[in-house]
């Protein structure tokens, strides 16, 4: 079952059915069922990821997720694409829980994008201090100073013992056990 967090008036309501406005008004964040940050679709029980709105794809089954108005009326598809680290000023006309800010100001991500173990940002702001708190890698990574852009922190544990050095520490060819 989907969690969901209202995110609309100042009482933190929004109105049954209501659409989403420029700034994400009527929007609201769900959980998904990966247990990250989502999009609550109008049917009121469809949950979809946080990057997959305005993604060019209707997920939902309205497409309110696609909707013009918050979407940037088509402008945010050239945005999206300059990734890893999505360049430029943050859409104004996403709501704020869809949206996670990397080191580098004038780059951002869709929230459910932060502590996923990959690079998003580019600089790893979104899996390592300051700029996040993410949980110790888990049971499929492996903990060490990656030399894969990719990466951060932990590597998948598929990578370990393959022959080839993705730990500055060589750990993953002579520590980690492997798959």
């Amino acid at each position: 079952m989907n969690k969901i967090f209202p995110q609309g008036d100042a009482n933190g309501s929004a109105a049954a059915g209501s659409k989403a406005l420029p700034g994400g008004e009527g929007a609201q964040a769900c959980v998904t069922q990966t247990n990250r940050t989502g999009f609550l679709c109008d049917d009121r029980s469809s949950c979809i990821p946080a990057s997959s709105v305005c993604d060019g794809v209707r997920a939902c089954a309205h497409g309110e997720d696609e909707e013009e108005a918050l979407c940037l009326g088509g402008n945010f598809l050239e945005v999206k694409e300059l990734e890893p680290g999505l360049a430029g000023a943050v859409p104004q006309s996403l709501p704020g829980f869809l949206v996670a800010h990397c080191g580098d100001p004038a780059s951002w991500i869709y929230s459910d994008q932060m502590c996923d173990g990959i690079n998003n940002c580019g600089d790893c702001s979104d899996e390592l201090s300051p700029v996040t708190t993410c949980p110790p890698c888990g049971p499929g990574w492996w903990r060490c100073p990656s030399t894969v852009f990719r990466y951060c922190s932990c590597i998948p544990r598929s990578l370990c013992r393959d022959h080839v050095q993705h730990c500055f520490d060589w750990s993953d060819e002579y520590s980690c056990p492997g798959p």
